[in-house]
């Protein structure tokens, strides 16, 4: 059984929260947040620089990053594995982040 997380991206919760005071995504969903979740299991999809990852915890600070969109102008690995340190450097720069429950289909 697969349960889907969807949140709003960074780039729209922003613009639509930009006249209401201090409010951005931000302050609402934190790295703590994210890395908890890896933590519990979760798979976590994402876009990057125009690239569409999965991530998930594989050992403790290790990640496994694989690369879902493939464009064939601007190769990237398909898999990597990253340390938290790398996630955190990431983190203000996802987009439209969704989470996956159940086991990783590498």
């Amino acid at each position: 059984m697969l349960i889907w997380f969807n949140c709003v991206t960074m780039r729209k919760k922003r613009k639509i929260l930009k006249g209401i005071g201090n409010k951005t995504m931000e302050n609402t969903y934190t790295f703590e947040r994210f890395n908890k979740e890896l933590d519990n299991g979760f798979q976590v999809y994402f876009t990057y620089v125009n690239n569409r990852y999965l991530v998930f915890k594989t050992n403790e600070n290790c990640y496994t990053q694989k690369l879902i969109s493939v464009h064939d102008k601007n190769p990237q690995p398909h898999m990597i594995m990253i340390t938290q340190k790398r996630l955190k450097e990431m983190f203000p720069f996802m987009e439209e982040i969704e989470y996956k429950v159940g086991i990783p289909e590498v």
